[in-house]
């Protein structure tokens, strides 16, 4: 959390013996505070923005710790780790099919529509590729995952796979540079 602003008002403040009202607005204690607001709100700009860049990769680790879960905190053989995956490429296909269903016979597709067509399509280039995800199959990483306090910088501890549509896995990096 930035603390710029925070900072310069107490620096500020101890100059003027705690007059901070009195300043001129030209001054250079005045456009000192306002740097520094101008600068807090440009970081929290930039971390809502990461936030959101980093959510649907938490979201999908999110989704394979329940699996982990179901499973008693043990290590999934391939087609638990299959079946899982199916599960999270096909989490729109429903939603998809209610749309479409509610479109009128000769009117084009709705954004919503599209969006999910995107997203259906994207997810199924993506398992028939290498599906990006922490490798299940070890014990250290069930531990980890067990331990998950839901943040990024978490993820890094663990071990990080690409399993296709037929099952072979290729070790991979974290953070993913294609996601």
């Amino acid at each position: 959390m930035a603390k710029t602003l925070e900072k310069t008002r107490k620096q500020i403040a101890k100059k003027k013996n705690g007059q901070i009202d009195s300043l001129h607005e030209n001054s250079r204690d005045s456009k000192r505070l306002h740097r520094a607001q101008i600068r807090d709100d440009r970081l929290k700009k930039l971390e809502a923005s990461r936030k959101k860049n980093n959510k649907p990769l938490i979201d999908r680790v999110k989704h394979l710790v329940d699996a982990v879960r179901e499973n008693d905190w043990k290590p999934l053989e391939m087609p638990a780790i299959q079946s899982a995956i199916s599960q999270w490429v096909n989490q729109h296909n429903e939603e998809y099919e209610q749309v479409k269903k509610t479109r009128r016979p000769g009117r084009p597709a709705s954004a919503r529509e599209d969006l999910l067509k995107m997203a259906i399509a994207a997810l199924e280039k993506e398992h028939k590729d290498g599906f990006y995800m922490p490798d299940l199959s070890l014990e250290k990483n069930i531990q980890l995952l067990e331990r998950w306090d839901k943040s990024w910088s978490y993820l890094t501890n663990l071990s990080w796979v690409k399993i296709t549509a037929e099952g072979a896995g290729r070790p991979s990096n974290f953070p993913p540079q294609s996601l």
